[in-house]
This record gives C-alpha cells, structure tokens and sequence, in this order.
C-alpha cells in the first residue's frame, strides 16, 4: 500500500495580486513559497494556513487572454472556522460574493460558500 501524503492543490489565477489579496484578507493564508519561471512565463505562489503542511498553489500564465473555464469538475476547496457567523457577517461587510449560511440539518447553519476572485468556491465550515 502507498504512504501518500498531501502536500498541496492548485488553481489558475487571473490577476495574481487580487487572488493574493482575497487569500490573505478573506481566509489569512499567507504567502510561504515562490516561484517565478520567467522563460516559462509562469509563477507559482504557494499559500498556507500557518497551522498545517498542506499548501494551495496559485498558478499565475503570463499574460492570460480571457478567464479560464472552471468546467463542472471543480466543486470547491473547503476551510473550518471556529466563529462561522462572525466570519460570515466580516466576509459579506468587506463586499466579497457570499452565499447564505445553511446546514445538512434543518435549523442547523453549519456552513456557506464564499466566492473567490476567479469564481472558485470555498466551503467556509463551522469547526467541530
């Protein structure tokens, strides 16, 4: 049997900077890796929590002509945090694309998707 660990997943980004500053303001993922490929005409930035390995790969091409298609394939990335509510209300006073707190349980708000600046999603969950 394989020993995987994971290490990391990867998005294509648009605008660098603003996906930077979405990551950074909205989740406080920080910049922990670089790689600039001029020749290639790409750059990878690498982002963490600061509390695990697991990393999220921004890929930045030169030079995009039109935004990528995030196809039907993509679902979403997911984050957990301890004040669901309290991150829901600063995420929707900073003006990001917010969804509604729901939950898999009638009453039970356990969860909303918070929208990134290339259309990606991400499940903002309550701890448990």
């Amino acid at each position: 049997m394989a020993n995987c660990k994971m290490i990391h997943m990867m998005i294509r980004v648009m605008d660098l900077d603003k996906s930077l500053k979405f990551y950074n303001d909205a989740l406080g993922l920080k910049e922990v890796r670089r790689i600039d490929k001029p020749e290639g005409k790409f750059t990878l930035v690498y982002l963490g929590d600061g509390k695990g390995e697991f990393q999220m790969e921004l890929t930045y091409n030169y030079d995009p002509e039109k935004p990528y298609v995030l196809g039907n394939g993509y679902g979403h990335i997911a984050v957990e945090v301890d004040d669901l509510e309290a991150m829901h209300a600063e995420h929707e006073a900073k003006g990001y694309r917010v969804g509604k707190l729901c939950g898999l349980t009638a009453g039970v708000n356990n969860y909303y998707f918070l929208t990134d600046p290339d259309g990606y999603q991400i499940e903002v969950m309550r701890k448990h």
